[in-house]
């Protein structure tokens, strides 16, 4: 189920500049889109939180401007501060699904919690 509104299209923007390997450069803008208490599991397997992933991502000097190819992008509010967001990724032939949750907090759209799980070819 996909809903509208503009929590869901929060979730989405926020999601999408996240994706953008120029926000990545930025840690001031990664800071604003990620919540204080993010948390996050890798495709790698490995377990993130806040500031270790703004610090992978605004380190990051090979991901040029290859763009993050994303499909199957949805959303559900899940509470009035609570976005679930759902969608599948394609970056260099690596494939993963992909789970978010944003929630609003002072009235500004966070990424709380991330998860990706990498999939091949067969898998659905």
């Amino acid at each position: 189920m996909t809903e509208d509104g503009p929590g869901i299209q929060a979730a989405v923007e926020g999601e999408l500049a996240l994706l953008d390997p120029h926000t990545g450069r930025s840690p001031g803008a990664v800071e604003a889109l990620l919540h204080p208490d993010f948390q996050e599991f890798g495709a790698s397997g490995r377990h993130w939180d806040r500031a270790g992933i703004i610090a992978l991502l605004t380190g990051t000097t090979d991901a040029g401007d290859r763009p993050v190819v994303t499909t199957g992008m949805r959303g559900v509010r899940l509470a009035p501060d609570l976005v679930h967001l759902v969608y599948d990724t394609e970056l260099d032939g690596r494939r993963a699904h992909r789970s978010s949750l944003w929630r609003r907090t002072d009235g500004v759209w966070r990424l709380y919690f991330h998860q990706a799980t990498p999939f091949g070819a067969s898998a659905g």
